[in-house]
């Protein structure tokens, strides 16, 4: 059995299944070494492709290509600016099938079925109505986690905090210059639904993370065992979440108070 279908096997026995439209988050350095200590050669190429034929020619791939740097007012170019994110994501990020959707900091890569559905798209909002995260959800997607804990990855439930429209987050607008696909550079201004410091808000996601658990809507296994692969249905997170946030229990389970 060769790279790619060894790690497909383990990515179909955890969950993901052939037509999946699936959001990546993903740390692959122990996969890497996975593959090394079963007799495997470590690719990057290989773990994106073993994703690719795992949700198979009607599923689609979502990466994140997050890039915080518009933030500092440095420039983004949709055409070339990279993703901080990890190796895989800058693997699909070069795919020659991928395309990237418009936000400075909160874009994303998608390759598979529903690429054309996202081509074009130019969210102001990181994590509105208007997002990715909001498509996702209206695609019955799923969102996949690959070795990272809950506070490094699921960005998703801040797409929950907006929409719920939460009083310890405010929409912040950030404006930078702004190079498009046909190379024209504009300024131009997109927001995001940040923490409020001033009352010291800080993003503490792993009691959610474990109340997903709970209700098992995770499934696969936790960071750092087994494939470190879990997976869930978005809509059912966002419903979760959001009766989390609807009954006043945000606190101590999405964010807690600093010092």
């Amino acid at each position: 059995m060769d790279t790619v279908n060894w790690l497909k096997k383990r990515w179909l026995s955890v969950g993901i299944e052939e037509g999946d439209t699936l959001l990546l988050h993903s740390n692959i350095m122990r996969t890497l070494g996975v593959l090394r200590r079963n007799g495997y050669e470590p690719s990057v190429s290989a773990i994106l492709e073993s994703f690719i034929q795992s949700v198979g020619e009607q599923g689609t791939l979502l990466f994140p290509l997050f890039n915080f740097d518009f933030t500092s007012g440095i420039q983004f170019d949709i055409r070339t600016t990279k993703s901080h994110m990890g190796a895989l994501t800058e693997e699909a990020r070069d795919h020659p099938n991928a395309v990237r959707t418009g936000h400075p900091v909160y874009s994303f890569c998608v390759i598979g079925k529903h690429a054309t559905k996202f081509e074009g798209l130019d969210n102001v909002s990181g994590y509105g109505a208007d997002s990715p995260f909001a498509m996702l959800r209206e695609l019955d997607g799923k969102i996949a986690v690959l070795d990272i804990a809950e506070n490094g990855s699921m960005t998703f439930h801040h797409h929950v905090e907006e929409m719920m429209s939460v009083n310890y987050r405010y929409m912040k607008y950030f404006e930078g210059y702004y190079t498009d696909s046909n190379g024209m550079k504009t300024k131009k201004s997109y927001s995001i639904y940040v923490r409020d410091l001033e009352r010291k808000v800080e993003t503490n996601l792993e009691p959610i993370g474990a109340r997903l658990w709970e209700e098992s809507i995770y499934k696969g296994d936790i960071p750092n065992t087994e494939t470190g692969l879990r997976i869930a249905n978005a809509n059912e997170v966002f419903d979760f979440v959001s009766n989390v946030v609807a009954e006043g229990n945000a606190l101590g389970n999405l964010y807690k108070i600093g010092s």
